[in-house]
């Protein structure tokens, strides 16, 4: 798939997966599992105030009988309803609405009551269209995770890897990122870069071929692959792009979002027991369709 209505159009011929959002009372979450739900891709849950989501229902025109509204009036006691429906099994994603991040991601990491399997690594995963680039760009990580080791770099690129194939594409070109292509023993990007490489060909890692340390010209330009005069399996056509931290990886994706109109995104949160859709508050209502049809296509 290179597209997220060839998304759409596969989720269709799917059974439904059940949504449940936590703290679902402002327009943009309300207008995208409403959209998600028309488009028969997934049946909504809004967790959280009933009256401030009938109220949005109502400015918006839409029909509120549409979702399945659970009366919470705290948005703490909502978004811990909400993650104990997907882990009771109640729910197969959980989506972010107006609560803020860290309340949601604690309620997701909470060891007795939360989404984390023992010893999972969390992580995000985001999918990019760019008019510039012929396919998705699969990448990692633009939110969770600050400063990734090698451990989890190592579950972060079969994150990527699964994500790929959820999108249809079966054998995925995976990038190490770093500021250059050139292997430099004094950077630890690339050192990280050379060793996830050589895990790849080694099968310790499987489902892809890689090759890194890439720089981020090469990566996406075939152009800059023949100037450079760089061999290599992946350059100038990779699917997913592992970044060495998070300010390169969000640097990326909003630098793509913010100057470029046309692109369209989706971010998900993996490792979790259920995909857990986390967009930002301010995230179009767009994007959030788009994460929960991410989020959908990968679910189990």
């Amino acid at each position: 798939m290179k597209s997220f209505e060839e998304i759409f159009e596969l989720l269709r011929s799917q059974k439904k997966k059940r949504l449940v959002a936590a703290w679902g009372v402002d327009d943009h979450t309300i207008s995208a599992v409403y959209q998600a739900i028309k488009k028969g891709i997934v049946d909504g849950i809004l967790v959280g105030k009933q009256q401030q989501i009938l109220s949005v229902c109502h400015e918006e025109g839409i029909d509120p009988a549409t979702f399945t509204i659970i009366n919470i009036e705290d948005e703490l006691s909502a978004i811990a309803r909400a993650v104990e429906m997907v882990r009771n099994g109640e729910g197969d994603i959980l989506m972010k609405g107006q609560c803020s991040t860290d309340k949601y991601m604690r309620a997701i990491l909470n060891k007795e009551k939360g989404l984390l399997p023992p010893k999972a690594v969390l992580s995000h995963v985001s999918v990019l269209t760019h008019p510039n680039y012929h396919k998705f760009i699969i990448l990692s990580d633009i939110a969770v995770i600050p400063a990734p080791d090698l451990n989890q770099k190592t579950a972060m690129t079969r994150y990527l890897v699964n994500t790929a194939h959820a999108l249809g594409i079966p054998k995925p070109k995976v990038a190490f990122v770093a500021a250059t292509e050139q292997m430099l023993p004094g950077m630890p990007a690339c050192v990280d870069a050379a060793i996830l490489s050589k895990m790849v060909d080694r099968n310790q890692i499987t489902g892809c071929v890689a090759d890194g340390p890439m720089a981020l010209d090469v990566c996406l330009s075939a152009e800059a692959v023949a100037i450079k005069k760089l061999q290599s399996p992946v350059a100038g056509d990779v699917d997913c792009m592992l970044f060495p931290n998070i300010e390169s990886a969000n640097v990326m994706y909003k630098s793509l979002s913010q100057l470029s109109p046309e692109s369209q995104q989706a971010a998900i949160v993996v490792g979790a027991s259920a995909p857990c859709v986390l967009s930002s508050r301010a995230d179009s209502t767009n994007t959030k369709l788009n994460s929960i049809a991410l989020a959908a296509v990968t679910a189990k």
